[in-house]
């Protein structure tokens, strides 16, 4: 297993060094930068933007800016410099991700929580007015863009007031104490986490539908209620366990797709992630800003099936990485 682990951490390196050239590649490839933005403001000299190309090293061949680039992310650990924002790099993101990681374990949290026992529940009512409920709600949950939940979420925050229409605090949340942050924070959090939540629980609780019902057809299963066993001891102690884990397999993929949802909760209801920090960049033309939010949400996406693979292999023991 320890060699398994290091043998997928070192298949990072290269991922990133692809992801990475691709993102640089794509950004020179699109017409103009921070630099000519700043240009066009008159109050600032030529001298000036062409002391700021030299010293962002935005003066040398293209090939030469990646490769120092690569040189300070790989030796130095350094993501470079924020044009707009006059920071590090990493120091800007460091909150954002953070706050994304926030909103998508929140949004994990909705997803498996109850995609999970609501499959199991239409599985074991089959056919019943719960299963064809259960089935409605999945229809309607896959066809609603996250856009579109999103706003429709805002429109009720706005309409009923029992919601924030945005942000992450309150203004006085620096004047509440330990409970009331909470409880602001989790006002706050709830929409956001229910747009990006909402989707891969439509999906993931008809997956848990069809893999239990799939499994409860098997002789074991079977055999098991021969014994006299009772029907919940059959499907939680038998059942269950076998069904749960193409589910676990796509937990890492899931992980993936939360952080990138988030991006377009972020937007609409102004969270404060990496999502809204990528979008600014990209709009500023901020290249080592996109690349480390790029970068960033890459190495999620990796760690996450890392994770899933693993938990598969604690979940079966018939399974053996070597």
């Amino acid at each position: 297993m320890r060699v398994y682990v290091l043998r997928r951490l070192l298949q990072i390196v290269p991922l990133l060094l692809g992801v990475s050239a691709l993102t640089f590649l794509v950004l020179k490839l699109a017409p103009g930068d921070f630099l000519n933005t700043m240009a066009e403001n008159p109050a600032i000299s030529a001298e000036t933007i062409e002391a700021m190309r030299h010293r962002f090293g935005l003066d040398r061949p293209w090939w030469i800016q990646y490769a120092l680039y690569l040189k300070n992310l790989f030796l130095h650990l350094d993501f470079g410099e924020s044009f707009s924002r006059h920071q590090p790099v990493f120091v800007v993101l460091r909150e954002g991700l953070g706050n994304t990681l926030l909103l998508a374990s929140a949004a994990a949290v909705i997803t498996w929580g109850l995609a999970i026992p609501l499959g199991v529940w239409a599985a074991v009512r089959q056919f019943s007015w719960v299963d064809k409920s259960l089935s409605v709600f999945a229809f309607i949950g896959l066809s609603i863009p996250e856009v579109l939940s999103g706003l429709l979420l805002l429109l009720f925050a706005a309409k009923t007031g029992w919601f924030p229409v945005g942000g992450m605090h309150s203004l006085d949340y620096d004047d509440l104490d330990g409970i009331g942050k909470a409880l602001d924070l989790g006002r706050h959090l709830l929409l956001p986490a229910l747009v990006v939540g909402l989707l891969p629980l439509a999906g993931r609780m008809r997956q848990m539908r069809g893999n239990l019902l799939d499994v409860l057809r098997l002789d074991y299963v079977t055999t098991a209620r021969a014994k006299g066993l009772a029907e919940r001891q059959v499907i939680f102690k038998h059942a269950l366990r076998n069904a749960i884990n193409p589910l676990i397999t796509l937990f890492g993929y899931t992980l993936g797709a939360l952080v990138s949802g988030s991006f377009v909760a972020e937007i609409i209801f102004s969270w404060p992630g990496l999502g809204r920090i990528t979008l600014e960049a990209i709009l500023a033309k901020d290249q080592y800003l996109v690349m480390g939010s790029v970068l960033m949400a890459a190495v999620v996406l990796v760690l996450g099936n890392l994770v899933a693979d693993l938990l598969l292999a604690i979940a079966d023991p018939r399974i053996a990485y070597d």
